[in-house]
């Protein structure tokens, strides 16, 4: 058996719990492709008066909806982001994290619920329900995607260890490609094999609640985040948790060692921000460049000019000579199909080997170069208006995007959700994937807004404006962020300044000793119980009674070892 078939059944747990997490991001997905598709269909468009009195299509009319349906989501995505993080309480005159939120599984099973409600919305509408029903259903969907898509993959990363950390967490941006491929495809069926009623959009909008039923039922068959728990003072729950998933008995030295280290870090975390609060969260020591480096990466993956090919893929293929429905459908369709493919080998062989500032340089260079390319065919062999087959200058730019979707899944289309999730410590990384995701879906809404104008007023210029934007923005901003490859959560601490290497490798050797003392102190106990003993606790006078033995829970002992100076030995306590 290879040493990558092994790794996989040994956390095939964790391989599951992304798999049934990331069907919220499968909605992401087929969301931001469906919207697009429905709007081109010529009964959509007689019903909710998009059509002028002699047949023609009223432009502006068409334009505005379009933008529309697909922008709300946007918007509402972006407050669900925001809203998906824990909220502050106010105590006295400081800002405290409240200790009541409900974790990320949770959480993701609020949202998921939410989420259905506007699909069902928009798939009711119609009729005199009128398109108010589709707006409104979009906005609360979005809602629902926004949280779900800060949530997720924070959930997937806290509970990876840190040699298949990228491959797993890589796969959000799968499940985003296979829900625009799914999306593509529905499109298609719809426009070959139904023309009218109001199927044409209710069929695609209801399937929206398949993916959302599977998460929903998924999620009961998960175990909580063990760092979540951790963070909460649920220590049994979290070594139990991570003993599950990475299939190992709870006294296992790797699984021991691992547990050190996520202690020793919350440790950390209590002792530098005990009155924790917004800017504590925000611009703490090491955290403020965190947050920076999180917000412009999605800015820039936004406008790599990814998400305008999604979001308006048919009328992208009919503005390079794809002419009619059915063509730029199709067009549409095979280029999810070459993002599914590209993502998938991309996150399984390439994202643990390369890393992630080479893929993010590879990728950024290679969409610029594709981009200029394209450009400069739509220039030079402009297509003609009614062309019954694509000509060759139009197949040619089809191929140069399918080769542009290749580069994108090598690297800036997993790897900033990958990276993001990466960097930022357990109390504020929902936080952190929060800021990032809220900024991702508000530059979304942008695009979607513009992206109908730009294709229409820029034509080839387009091109070339995301072509500069990716290599001279993209790519020298690659060059500047650190490298997360193999290295373990706990770790980015110590990459990002805000504790030293040499204080985190002695609050982890204190942790390991506090958790060995736990456990030759249970072994103990079972012995003496197993021989009929009764256990008897050592008899000290009131003031030289040693404080280790005046505790109620376990948490109590790790925190006194850990308070305790480094030279200290359980012995000597």
């Amino acid at each position: 058996m290879s040493k990558v078939t092994q790794g996989v059944f040994q956390n095939i747990r964790v391989y599951w719990l992304a798999f049934i997490v990331y069907w919220g991001i499968v909605l992401f997905g087929y969301d931001t492709g469906v919207g697009g598709g429905v709007v081109s269909a010529t009964y959509f468009k007689e019903h909710f008066g998009l059509i002028n009195a002699d047949g023609s299509v009223n432009a502006q009319k068409s334009d505005a909806v379009s933008s529309n349906v697909v922008s709300v989501l946007q918007a509402g995505a972006f407050f669900g982001a925001i809203g998906s993080a824990p909220l502050s309480v106010r105590k006295g005159s400081t800002y405290v994290w409240d200790t009541a939120a409900i974790g990320r599984k949770y959480t993701l099973l609020m949202f998921s619920i939410i989420f259905s409600v506007g699909a069902i919305l928009q798939t009711i509408s119609g009729g005199s329900r009128g398109i108010g029903y589709i707006y409104g259903g979009r906005v609360v969907a979005g809602v629902g995607i926004g949280a779900i898509s800060a949530v997720a993959p924070a959930f997937v990363s806290e509970c990876c260890p840190k040699e298949v950390r990228g491959r797993i967490t890589g796969f959000f941006q799968i499940m985003v490609a296979v829900g625009v491929m799914i999306s593509y495809f529905i499109n298609l069926g719809i426009s070959l094999h139904i023309k009218t009623g109001p199927e044409v959009w209710r069929i695609p909008f209801g399937f929206q609640l398949v993916p959302a039923g599977i998460m929903t039922l998924g999620l009961l068959t998960v175990k909580e985040s063990p760092r979540w728990l951790a963070s909460k003072d649920r220590t049994e729950e979290a070594l139990a948790n991570l003993a599950y998933l990475r299939r190992l008995p709870r006294d296992d030295e790797r699984v021991r060692t691992e547990m050190a280290e996520i202690e020793a870090a919350i440790h950390e975390e209590r002792e530098a921000r005990a009155s924790l609060g917004l800017k504590e969260a925000f611009f703490g020591k090491g955290n403020f460049i965190r947050f920076v480096i999180a917000v412009v990466i999605f800015i820039l993956q936004q406008w790599s000019g990814q998400n305008s090919v999604n979001y308006y893929a048919p009328q992208i293929f009919q503005s390079i000579g794809y002419t009619g429905t059915s063509n730029s459908l199709l067009a549409s369709g095979i280029y999810g199909i070459v993002k599914v493919v590209a993502t998938t080998l991309f996150v399984f062989f390439l994202a643990d080997t390369w890393g992630r500032k080479l893929s993010l340089f590879v990728s950024a260079i290679g969409m610029g170069v594709l981009f200029f390319i394209i450009g400069a065919l739509l220039k030079t062999f402009p297509p003609p208006a009614d062309a019954a087959t694509p000509p060759p200058a139009s197949k040619a730019m089809a191929a140069m995007l399918y080769i542009y979707v290749c580069f994108y899944s090598l690297g800036w289309g997993p790897l900033p959700w990958v990276y993001v999730a990466d960097i930022f410590p357990t109390r504020t990384r929902h936080y952190g994937l929060a800021t990032a995701s809220a900024s991702q879906w508000l530059f979304n809404f942008v695009l979607s807004k513009v992206t109908p104008t730009m294709v229409t007023d820029l034509g080839y210029k387009l091109f070339l404006m995301f072509a500069t934007i990716n290599i001279g923005g993209m790519a020298v901003f690659t060059l500047l962020i650190p490298e997360t490859k193999g290295r373990s959560l706990e770790e980015m601490d110590v990459i990002f300044g805000s504790v030293k290497a040499e204080k985190r490798e002695a609050d982890i050797r204190k942790q390991e000793r506090a958790m060995d003392h736990e456990a030759n102190e249970t072994k103990s106990e079972r012995s003496l119980e197993g021989k009929g003993a009764s256990l008897s606790t050592p008899k000290f006078e009131a003031e030289e009674e040693p404080e280790i033995w005046q505790r109620s829970s376990s948490v109590e002992i790790v925190i006194k070892l850990l308070d305790a100076p480094e030279t200290d030995t359980v012995d000597q306590i």
